[in-house]
């Protein structure tokens, strides 16, 4: 599975939350709405989630895999730095 397309939204303020991106795989399917969050070890990306009736949080969507959530943070995280060029 490859990354095709990533698009950033940045958000400008000054919570953990950088940005908001939505990622294409293989040119046909999309994932909308994952956060690249600041955190104590640098950037990370959460993925969709949802809240349940309990008040909890449970992911919509995820990897299985430890190799594909490598690949979707680097590709998020690149996009980032460069949004972050071009902002500049």
């Amino acid at each position: 599975m490859e990354v095709t397309d990533v698009r950033i939204k940045r958000i400008e303020n000054k919570n953990r939350l950088k940005a908001v991106a939505t990622v294409t795989f293989d040119e046909c399917f999309v994932v909308h709405e994952l956060r690249l969050i600041e955190g104590k070890n640098g950037l990370f990306v959460a993925m969709p989630s949802k809240k349940n009736p309990r008040g909890e949080f449970r992911d919509v969507c995820h990897p299985i895999t430890r190799e594909l959530r490598q690949v979707i943070e680097e590709a998020i995280i690149e996009a980032y730095h460069q949004e972050e060029e071009i902002v500049e």
